[in-house]
């Protein structure tokens, strides 16, 4: 790009297909010497309240239908234009896109999990349904600030800084649909961080006395939790098909962090457990592992019992036994469907992993089931059989 003071003649004999020369009387003025033809134009940035907008170059004419002088001037008055913050190009006027519409293009955008999706579509419904029609561009920091208030007072501080981050996320989409929106009211909110959940220690002998109480489905799905670390929608939605009994593996179709399933290894012990309860669900037809036929979605929906961890709570006590039981760092965050932190992270594929996953799983069922030896009888087929009948194969 050649920068010159232009005149006439020097315009004349610039050649065809050389690009653009700009002027050094008039700031923006260039011209543009295509293949054919040369054309004057202007080119400027575009600013708002001290942020970059965009930068618009606007066709003044061609070489030969005006001189140098009235191209000057016209430039000069779309320069003056631009600096203003005024786009000579006509770009998007302001939407006055509206908080209902611009969640609507944040999920179209983001296409979230319906668990997701739900959730920020109640927030909207139930805390910001005063706000649902309002233009966002109307939504102040002071506004924001007071229902913040206002929620953490009547439904605690947890719950509104929940709804303050769809909030945030919602404005950061209509920010991208209006450009006329130049900040987010709530990025002058300090929203607190969730509580780390505390979890206790788990004694596995009194969880092993617990769990032996249970039905035989609810304790199998306890047993499942607690050897998987799986989370609460990826266990509850395994169906029969996703459980290989002679590969010794489970899929789970419905992961938090990919829409990809993600097949991982389970020991020996656990893929008895599973071959006994698909046999003695078989007659109920299910095409769930976890059935329950009055349940809506036709499987269990809620694995929480009384005195026992939640599904959550299995995922903390699975990560810290992996570690007692002498499992890698890198393995036992696989093997909870997590990802590898760092660049290099994402070319690990825990999928392609099952049979290396595989002793390490194995370490994590040998622990439990040791911890509940007591617990258990050893009879002469083999087998282990506690006091209500729960039986699987011996160690090898």
């Amino acid at each position: 790009m050649a920068v010159t003071k232009l005149t006439e003649a020097r315009i004349r004999d610039l050649p065809l297909g050389s690009g653009i020369h700009r002027d050094t009387e008039v700031k923006g003025l260039m011209v543009i010497c295509h293949k054919t033809t040369k054309s004057y134009a202007c080119q400027g940035d575009v600013r708002r309240n001290g942020r970059h907008v965009r930068t618009v170059r606007v066709k003044i004419d061609r070489v030969d239908r005006i001189g140098l002088r009235e191209a000057r001037n016209r430039a000069r008055v779309l320069m003056s234009q631009i600096q203003s913050g005024i786009d000579p190009t006509d770009g998007p006027d302001e939407t006055g896109i509206t908080l209902a519409k611009a969640l609507d293009t944040h999920i179209e955008e983001k296409s979230p999990r319906p668990a997701t999706e739900e959730g920020y579509r109640y927030h909207l419904d139930r805390y910001l349904k005063n706000w649902k029609n309002k233009a966002v561009a109307d939504i102040s920091r002071q506004m924001v600030r007071d229902l913040f208030a206002e929620l953490k007072r009547k439904h605690g501080e947890p719950t509104a800084a929940s709804v303050m981050r769809t909030l945030r996320a919602i404005i950061n989409t209509a920010m991208r649909a209006d450009e006329t929106l130049v900040a987010n009211p709530v990025a002058a909110l300090h929203v607190p961080q969730t509580k780390r959940r505390k979890v206790e220690r788990l004694d596995l002998a009194k969880w092993w006395e617990k769990v032996m109480r249970l039905s035989p489905a609810r304790r199998d799905l306890h047993v499942a939790m607690l050897l998987t670390g799986a989370r609460r929608s990826s266990i509850l939605n395994v169906r029969r098909e996703d459980v290989d009994i002679e590969r010794q593996s489970v899929t789970f179709t419905h992961m938090k962090t990919s829409d990809d399933p993600l097949t991982l290894p389970i020991g020996h012990r656990l893929a008895a457990i599973l071959r006994a309860r698909l046999e003695a669900d078989r007659p109920l037809n299910s095409e769930w592992l976890w059935p329950s036929p009055t349940s809506k979605s036709g499987h269990i929906q809620e694995p929480k019992e009384k005195g026992l961890p939640s599904p959550h709570e299995y995922r903390h006590h699975a990560r810290t036994l992996y570690i007692e039981a002498g499992v890698p760092y890198a393995e036992s965050a696989l093997l909870l469907g997590q990802r590898l932190p760092g660049a290099s992270g994402g070319y690990v594929h825990a999928e392609h992993l099952v049979e290396h996953l595989r002793g390490h799983a194995q370490r994590l069922e040998d622990l439990v089931f040791g911890a509940g030896e007591s617990k258990f009888t050893e009879l002469p087929n083999g087998c282990l059989i506690d006091p209500v009948g729960f039986r699987l194969p011996s160690p090898a």
